[in-house]
């Protein structure tokens, strides 16, 4: 024990016993321990290395130069290839694939700056022998569904004429069978907003009667089978 001096008021000297520093034993980490630490680290340094990689992973895809209308064929022209980082979850067409994809149809519009995947093509005609194709615009209280989609079973019917006289004997109505090719809602700039334009396949005998009624505002849309 060692000895300190303190000096007492008034007085000499007075010598006062001084604890030892106490001595903090150090822990000693388990073997298993500080390998599991050492795993943790190196794991986690190469997921963020993995990460970054992804991140900064390219690839050359083909995007839409120029709109597509539903049915035309697609030409070199038409695409254009652009370089996408980070392609995870998507499905786009490769660039080298660019000699599968012309000549092929669009099964819906194709918008510019959008890249293509092989469900927005096909290589058969969407009017098959005895079809032909209307458009019909509809209001959002006439739109069956909340979007229709190509390849959707839908059945037109005839409305009375809206200037029928009241003691007027309604005409009956009458079906037509279609399939919808495609589906647009003008933008809101456009003179026709809020209204969806509907391009749908009739047989070719009911395509006349199917515009006509369109033009009159007298055809009513019944969703009878989704895509």
């Amino acid at each position: 024990m060692s000895l300190a001096t303190n000096h007492k008021v008034g007085g000499g000297p007075v010598a006062a016993p001084v604890e030892p520093p106490k001595v903090v034993r150090q822990r000693r980490m388990r073997p298993g321990l500080l390998g599991l630490a050492i795993l943790l680290v190196a794991l986690g340094g190469l997921g963020a290395a993995f990460a970054v990689t992804s991140v900064r992973a390219t690839g050359s895809y083909l995007a839409v130069s120029r709109e597509v209308s539903v049915g035309a064929e697609l030409t070199a022209d038409d695409v254009v290839a652009v370089q996408v980082a980070g392609g995870q979850g998507l499905s786009p067409v490769s660039a080298d694939d660019i000699d599968k994809v012309v000549g092929m149809r669009a099964a819906v519009t194709l918008v510019p700056g959008t890249l293509i995947t092989m469900d927005q093509l096909t290589d058969k005609p969407l009017l098959g022998p005895g079809k032909q194709q209307v458009a019909i615009g509809l209001k959002a209280s006439q739109v069956p569904a909340k979007q229709l989609r190509p390849g959707d079973k839908i059945l037109l019917v005839s409305t009375p004429p809206q200037n029928a006289a009241p003691n007027e004997r309604a005409p009956q109505a009458t079906r037509y069978e279609g399939v919808v090719v495609d589906a647009m809602v003008p933008d809101e700039d456009e003179a026709d907003r809020g209204t969806t334009v509907v391009y749908v396949a009739v047989a070719s005998r009911d395509a006349a009667a199917v515009v006509t009624l369109a033009a009159q505002d007298r055809l009513g849309v019944i969703l009878t089978g989704s895509a």
